[in-house]
């Protein structure tokens, strides 16, 4: 059975860093990444990184954000530094698997931007 877990989303001031974390199980997954959803807006994708290291990022995050990955424990990391407003968003955690071919998502982790 495939979980993702994430953990370490919460209330940070304009400016300031905040650090996620998903822990999956069940499958080798090929991509894994993040995506967020905002009120009233569609998911859009933040970073995804491939087993090899490939990193894919939106360009609203380029130089802020960093996605990194742990093969071996299976976990996916978004540091988040220099965080705005406009970062309030639920952020998913997701996974991608080749053998069978299936995407995966977390349950989510809300992010607050605010002072």
């Amino acid at each position: 059975q495939v979980q993702l877990v994430e953990s370490g989303g919460g209330l940070v001031q304009p400016g300031g860093s905040l650090k996620l974390s998903c822990a999956a199980s069940g499958r080798i997954f090929s991509r894994m990444g993040w995506y967020r959803q905002a009120p009233g807006k569609q998911r859009e994708l933040v970073a995804v990184i491939t087993r090899a290291g490939n990193i894919n990022y939106t360009d609203s995050v380029k130089g802020r954000f960093t996605i990194s990955r742990d093969n071996a424990k299976n976990m996916v990391y978004l540091q988040m530094d220099s965080v705005k407003p406009e970062d309030t968003a639920v952020y998913y955690c997701y996974a991608q698997s080749l053998v069978p071919h299936s995407d995966f998502w977390g349950q989510g982790t809300q992010v607050t931007v605010s002072s």
